[in-house]
């Protein structure tokens, strides 16, 4: 998933709160200049609203990731190409109580399948990075 947490009151924003975040469980700081925006904000399951930043990092040769091992198992990366080509995009549809509940997008990695919130928030961003290919 993204880097991520709730507001602390140190946090001015939602950015500041996006770039403690990633600095406390990547050991990336970014500056407040790689940031791009914020997409929609978009529900957790437990109703929290979950306020997505994006930001440029730069080429990824170039990034040195420390990740917080009490809070990151594993880091790995989707080139945006991949993300795009058909045959990596799915969907899971969730039934409650024997019934069609709701329908969320997966994709796939190798290895390595993104769903959940991870997933919405990825299929946000290739709709505002290619509006075309997506």
């Amino acid at each position: 998933s993204f880097p991520g947490g709730k507001r602390d009151p140190a946090d001015g924003d939602a950015v500041a709160t996006a770039l403690r975040e990633t600095r406390e469980e990547l050991g990336l700081a970014l500056g407040a200049e790689r940031v791009w925006g914020l997409l929609r904000t978009v529900p957790d399951r437990r109703g929290m609203m979950v306020a997505p930043v994006i930001a440029n990092l730069g080429p990824l040769e170039d990034v040195t990731l420390t990740p917080n091992p009490q809070e990151v198992e594993e880091v790995f990366t989707i080139p945006l190409d991949h993300l795009l080509q058909p045959e990596n995009q799915g969907y899971t549809h969730f039934r409650a109580k024997g019934r069609y509940s709701h329908t969320l997008p997966v994709f796939l990695h190798g290895p390595y399948k993104v769903w959940g919130l991870t997933a919405i928030i990825t299929e946000l961003t290739l709709e505002l990075l290619a509006p075309d290919l997506y």
